[in-house]
């Protein structure tokens, strides 16, 4: 394995030698690292010398491979276009008559980005706007206006200017799947036929199947998976619980139920214990396991981060990723495993929660992912973590709020529970 040392050399040598290597998605040393919400920045107010910086900044090295940008918030806002929320990293200019920033003056960064061989998607969901399509028909007409605006088409309301992404994710964290499997064919047709290779992404929660986008992985051919390994009963701090870490069972999936037999599966991690309410783990933790599990499954792709100012701030916890993956080995061919497993847990993805108890039965059987369920009267609390402004949560995480239990009814972040943005459900009192 090399160290942080040799490492660190052997990028200011790519960096003399300005060497571009291009983005390979076969890869299982890849590293993809969400950019655009300053998470950093939401939990540590005060701290500005390490907020998030413009998205070529991360660019100036050979760590990363993918930027997820997070997020488009909304699929439907003011003209029927879509809205997105780039934190810190935009100046809040709207397009006339629409509620679509204006961050034309990204496109260089992004363009810098993609020309050190990494690609930019633009991440779909991960807020609580309205994320979903009534009928096939218009979902498949979305794919249109994803493709003008973001990708290889035309339009005089493009978010990046003249910047040309590399394909989307979908972060889904609500709602129904009607309409997505529509979406992503019609839009997979529009890459198909255009000038460069095109990706599309998923980020499921570990659980298995994901709640909110389970059927759609089933049924569409994603390129990769970033599996989120946190903030679960499945996540990383249960590597070593064979009832609890689930890998397998998704490595399973790529090779027996994915309609793309190459799809590649990421660990997704936080990329600090700030990151997440739950599943962060130290380098010297995290790098066997990324190891193992590299040299045990041939779906494995690499690791996903939560998120680059979150990295950077962690004494460049990428670095230490990117040096596990580069010194891990090769894959072998594929295995067929079988979960034989039924954990019981509530779902969650980014931040604070609480984990149900694992319990092991003998049959095969599938782990689902349960919808919160709203109680009356007093509950206990024990356990639970306080609700926090600048902390992303999902649908199904429980907090407390003043002196009541409460559960996201979606994603959400700084929405006071009991506010007026009907993000929280009131579950009751705590004893």
């Amino acid at each position: 394995m090399f160290s942080k040392s040799t490492l660190t050399y052997l990028q200011f040598l790519c960096f003399v030698t300005r060497t571009i290597v291009a983005f390979d998605m076969s890869s299982n040393q890849n590293l993809a690292v969400y950019w655009g919400q300053n998470s950093y920045g939401a939990v540590n107010p005060d701290d500005t010398a390490e907020w998030q910086q413009p998205i070529s900044y991360y660019c100036d090295d050979t760590i990363i491979d993918t930027f997820p940008i997070a997020f488009l918030d909304e699929f439907y806002s003011t003209d029927n276009l879509p809205s997105i929320d780039l934190a810190n990293a935009s100046d809040n200019s709207l397009f006339s008559g629409t509620n679509l920033l204006n961050c034309s003056f990204l496109a260089s960064g992004i363009e810098t980005c993609q020309a050190a061989g990494k690609i930019v998607t633009i991440s779909l969901g991960g807020a609580t706007g309205s994320n979903g399509f009534a009928n096939d028909t218009e979902a498949a007409a979305y794919a249109q206006t994803i493709w003008d605006l973001f990708l290889g088409g035309s339009s005089s309301t493009r978010p990046f200017g003249s910047a040309i992404l590399d394909g989307i994710d979908m972060d889904i964290e609500g709602g129904s799947q009607t309409g997505f499997v529509s979406f992503l064919s019609a839009l997979r047709a529009l890459m198909d036929g255009g000038s460069k290779p095109y990706y599309i992404t998923a980020a499921p929660q570990c659980p298995y199947p994901d709640a909110y986008i389970g059927t759609t992985l089933n049924e569409f051919g994603f390129d990769a998976v970033y599996v989120q390994f946190y903030n679960n009963y499945c996540g990383l701090t249960n590597y070593d619980n064979p009832n609890a870490w689930d890998f397998a069972t998704w490595d399973n999936w790529a090779h027996t139920v994915s309609p793309n037999p190459d799809v590649k599966v990421y660990i997704g991690a936080p990329a600090s214990s700030s990151a997440a309410g739950s599943g962060y783990v130290s380098p010297s933790t995290f790098t066997p396991i990324i190891q193992e599990t590299m040299a045990e499954y041939s779906s494995f792709g690499g690791v996903m981060l939560w998120d680059a100012s979150q990295a950077y701030a962690n004494d460049r916890y990428d670095i230490s990723v990117k040096d596990a993956l580069l010194g891990g080995t090769s894959s072998p061919p594929p295995t067929t495993t079988t979960i034989t497993t039924t954990p019981t847990t509530t779902t969650t993805i980014m931040t604070t929660t609480t984990t149900s108890p694992i319990t092991t039965t003998t049959s095969t059987s599938t782990i689902s992912s349960p919808s919160p369920t709203t109680t009356s009267g007093t509950i206990s609390c024990a356990g639970v973590a306080a609700w926090q402004t600048g902390v992303a949560y999902v649908g199904g995480d429980e907090v407390t709020y003043d002196g009541d239990l409460w559960t996201a009814n979606w994603w959400s972040e700084s929405d006071v529970p009991g506010g007026a943005s009907g993000d929280w459900a009131n579950s009751g009192v705590c004893t």
